[in-house]
């Protein structure tokens, strides 16, 4: 059967996370019935990563197998169509071989997490960023997260429901930056444990605010302790926004 991939943008403030849930509104359901409603057809599709409750999206990617060779604009206009009045759209859809997998084939995923740092809540990107009325010193920020690059044991930054086998995890990109009133946090890894991305904005969030010092980041990674973890920051500012394949 013909393979399609497919990039989407979602905002994931009102779904019930990635995966499908029975009773749930969720990013994958929602894309299963348009694709249903479309052809007819009912699948599962794959994705490159299942992200939580409220968090967004600007590259995920997904594969599904169409019992016939649809258009690739076709697939993706038909889908936008079915998708009105959802808070997901598609980017863009390309064939391709019966062996390639959304999750299983990536090498990388590239996240960025965006920090509010200004007294006014905000407004127009209500639920899309987190939030912080003190001022963020960015530089501290990047300087501790220089820590966490490389093979490390992320068991502090680790989410006790995680189900990965190993607390092991290479994390090529650490990179803190201010953007006007915003201060983004890029990581980039082949992949990350459960709310691993958050539990490391968290806490270079402290360092950011002055509770923490530079040095107290690695010591919190080499404590290997969830409990050395500093407060997990909420999913609002949270966006897969790329997958290497």
């Amino acid at each position: 059967m013909p393979r399609y991939r497919l990039t989407l943008e979602y905002d994931g403030s009102g779904y019930n996370g990635f995966q499908a849930q029975p009773g749930q509104p969720t990013v994958q359901g929602a894309i299963e019935t348009a694709i249903t409603a479309f052809c007819g057809q009912t699948v599962r599709i794959a994705a490159a990563g299942r992200t939580d409750t409220g968090v967004h999206a600007t590259g995920q990617v997904i594969s599904f197998d169409l019992e016939k060779a649809w258009p690739e604009r076709t697939v993706m206009n038909a889908l936008n169509a079915h998708l009105v009045g959802e808070a997901v759209s598609v980017l863009d859809c390309a064939g391709v071989d019966d062996d390639w997998h959304a999750r299983f084939s990536a090498t990388g995923r590239r996240y960025l997490y965006r920090i509010l740092s200004r007294p006014g809540p905000p407004a127009l990107d209500h639920g899309r960023v987190w939030h912080l009325r003190k001022p963020l010193d960015a530089g501290a920020m990047q300087a501790a997260a220089q820590a966490l690059v490389g093979l490390h044991d992320f068991t502090t930054f680790r989410d006790v429901n995680c189900q990965s086998k190993s607390p092991e995890k290479t994390l090529d990109v650490a990179r803190v930056s201010r953007s006007g009133d915003e201060v983004h946090l890029v990581f980039e890894a082949r992949s990350f444990l459960h709310r691993q991305v958050r539990s490391m904005t968290g806490t270079l969030a402290e360092v950011g605010q002055g509770r923490w010092a530079v040095e107290d980041v690695a010591a919190a990674l080499a404590a290997r302790d969830r409990a050395a973890c500093g407060p997990v920051a909420p999913s609002d500012g949270l966006y897969l926004t790329g997958v290497v394949y």
